[in-house]
Order: structure tokens, then sequence, then C-alpha cells
């Protein structure tokens, strides 16, 4: 038997902290259910409460505003808010019970806030839709269908389980990307270090002896003295770059320009239409399953791609839809979305289970975004490695060169 701190909510609504026994986290929660707690959170007892909410979020965890509130943390509140509301109790009081057990300082003051709002006479949707960059469409929409149709604990707990799946799917990304970024960082500093230091003492010595040097090593010496005395430049290059591109960038034809360009390219393409499907095909199933209408879900779903010219597809599809189109022929006038989903999506309109396939859609599209990850760092992994490779060798070569041609020159 293991012990289990615990804060629930008891009978008369008010909030408990306390210790329980039990054989595991699911039991503990059995038996605070059993005797008519409303469980908030539950960990192993012994560990830091504020140590815990840390270890949610990551240095490479996604802000969705610049309020600093994470996608865990929206999650979290999401859930417990469901759990709350699926026990009874009434959106104010929950929320000023999340309000009062929150050891996120701005997730606590975004909470008070909806709460006041809520008890001044809004809904909770537009409470939601007042916090500008907080929640999103998706979110405010969907809670507004939950209100509509008096399923709000049911509709909080399916937005938790697609915000755990969408933080879940992107961490997975950012992690198998981890590896080849190291790669390509440890190389780039060994770089910097032989150019930097080592070429400079052979280059001293090149000098005394006078000597006509091959090509190779002139260039490498040449590189060398560059970087010893105009480093700068490179940082500021790279500075310059970065907002001349994101300026232009951020011109929407010149964004969908180059997302359609990218998904021209070979396996980078293929990737980004996985996991845009991916994203795609689980918000429009979730959103349609809590009674979002289909063009209003297909908005939702296309602000949330992360590619614009994929974006723009489905807008263009959302656009045929209200012409009297169905869904599917509506998207299969684009060639660059797979043609089984095309087929799945159809054989769905046609049972009347468009939720359904789509969701699982979305469940086959995560995995293949998977292994397409894995595909794409298979070959990229050793690619990188023999070019680094190569390219420290040449440069160490060219040194060599030189120092053996001295050599015989000597003998």
């Amino acid at each position: 038997m293991s012990r289990f701190w615990y804060q629930a909510v008891n009978a008369t609504g008010e909030t408990e902290e306390g210790e329980i026994e039990a054989a595991a986290e699911a039991a503990a929660v059995a038996r605070l259910q059993d005797a008519g707690y409303v469980p908030i959170r539950i960990r192993a007892a012994g560990g830091s409460k504020r140590g815990t909410r840390r270890s949610r979020s990551t240095a490479l965890q996604f802000r969705l505003s610049r309020r600093g509130i994470g996608a865990g943390d929206i999650a979290n509140f999401t859930r417990e808010l469901a759990t709350m509301l699926g026990a009874g109790l009434p959106l104010d009081h929950s929320l000023q019970t999340l309000t009062e057990v929150s050891d996120n300082d701005k997730l606590k003051e975004i909470t008070a806030t909806i709460y006041e709002k809520v008890r001044g006479g809004e809904t909770f949707s537009s409470a939601l839709g007042s916090l500008d960059g907080v929640f999103s469409d998706l979110y405010i929409q969907m809670v507004k269908a939950g209100e509509a149709g008096g399923a709000l604990d049911s509709t909080l707990a399916r937005l938790a389980d697609h915000l755990a799946r969408s933080k879940k799917l992107r961490e997975s990304v950012i992690s198998a990307l981890t590896y080849p970024l190291v790669l390509v960082a440890v190389a780039g500093i060994s770089i910097v270090v032989l150019l930097s230091f080592v070429i400079p003492q052979f280059s001293q010595m090149f000098e005394d002896m006078g000597t006509a040097l091959p090509l190779p090593t002139r260039i490498v010496i040449g590189v060398s003295e560059w970087l010893r005395h105009y480093w700068w430049t490179i940082p500021l290059a790279i500075v310059l770059i970065a907002m001349v591109f994101r300026r232009w960038r951020a011109v929407p034809a010149n964004r969908v320009r180059w997302d359609r360009w990218m998904l021209r390219q070979p396996l980078v393409g293929d990737f980004m239409v996985k996991i845009d499907l991916a994203r795609f095909t689980h918000t429009l199933g979730v959103t349609l399953g809590n009674g979002v209408p289909l063009l209003q879900a297909m908005e939702i779903a296309a602000r949330g791609m992360q590619n614009r010219a994929l974006g723009a597809v489905v807008t263009d599809a959302a656009e045929q839809v209200q012409q009297g189109r169905t869904l599917a022929s509506a998207l299969e006038q684009n060639e660059q979305l797979p043609k089984l989903a095309i087929k799945m999506i159809r054989v769905g309109e046609e049972s009347g289970q468009l939720e359904k396939m789509l969701l699982q859609l979305a469940d086959m599209y995560d995995q293949e975004t998977q292994l397409a990850v894995q595909r794409l760092l298979s070959l990229l992994e050793p690619v990188l490695i023999v070019g680094l490779g190569v390219l420290i060798a040449g440069i160490i070569m060219s040194v060599l060169v030189a120092v053996l041609g001295m050599n015989q020159l000597v003998f």
C-alpha cells in the first residue's frame, strides 16, 4: 500500500487536503469518490507540491499567449473543471474552488477573472472570449456548443483529452528533433574552435617558412583569419536574415507561397501533410461531436493548421460545402491530400459516422507522423554525421597536406 496526497471537494462544497492509503493512484481516486469527495488533485505523498506543478512544464513547452500560461496548465484547468462539473457542482462554485487551490499565480488570476465575469451574468464562453489570446477559437466554440446542449462537463472532458493529445504529439516531434540539433550544435562548435584557435597556430608556422601553400590550405587559413577578425558578422547576418524573412513571411500571400513550396520538398512535405492532417481531422471530429456546425468546425480546424497552404485548401473546401457539395468531394479537388483520407471521409459521410471516422483518421495519422519522423531522422542523422565529418576532416587534411609538403622540402 502507498500513501497519496489529495485535494478534493467534500459534500458541503469545501476544499479539503489530506493523505490516503491505496494500492495505486486510481484506487485512491475511487476511495475518495466512494466517500463522497470530488478529487481535484492527487499525487504520491512526500513530494513537493510546487515541484509537481513545475514538472508539467518544460523549456520546450509551447506558450499559448503572452500571459505565460502553458498548454499543460490549460489542459489541467479544463480537466479539473470538468471533474467538478460532472460531480454536480455549479460552474461558479467550481471556478471559485479552482481559484482557491491553484498554485500558478497567472492561472489563478485568469480563473478569478472568469469567475467574476460568470458571477456578473456573462456566459462561460463569453468570459473565455474576453481573455484575448489565452483560449483558442476551438476552445471557445466547443464551450459555447456545450453550453447550448447542456453538456458542459462532457465537453470540457473532450477538450482536455484534445489538449493533452495535441501537447503529446508536439512534444514527441520536438524530442525527436533534439538529437540532430544537438549534433549540429556540437559540430559547429568544433569547427569554430578549429578555425579560431588551432588553425592560427599553423598559419603562423606557414608564414615563417615562407613556402607556397596548397589552395585548400589557403582557403582554410583565409576563413580562419576572417572568422577571428569579423566573427561578429555571422550573428549579425543571421539576425538580419531572420528579421527580413520573418517580415516577408508575415505577408499572408508570401506565407502561403512558402508553405506551398515546403509541401513540394521530399520527405519534409509528406511529414507536414501528415502532421497537419492529424491536427485537422481530430479538431474537426471533436468539434462536430460537440455540436458545432460543419462550416464553423471547418473554419476552426483550418485556423489550427500550421501550414497555411493546407489551411487554404480547407477554407476553399468550406466554401464548396456551403454551396452544397459534400466534404469529401470538396477536399478531393486538391492533389496534396492523400486519397485514403478522402475515401475514409466519404465513407463516414455516407454512413452517418463522420465524427467517428475523422477521429480514427486522426489516430492513424498520429501513428504515421511518428513513423515519418523516424524515417526522416533515419536519413537525416547519417547525412549530418557524414557531412559534418567530411567538413571537419577536410579542414584537418588541408593543414596536414601543407605540413607534409613542408617536410618534403626540408628533407
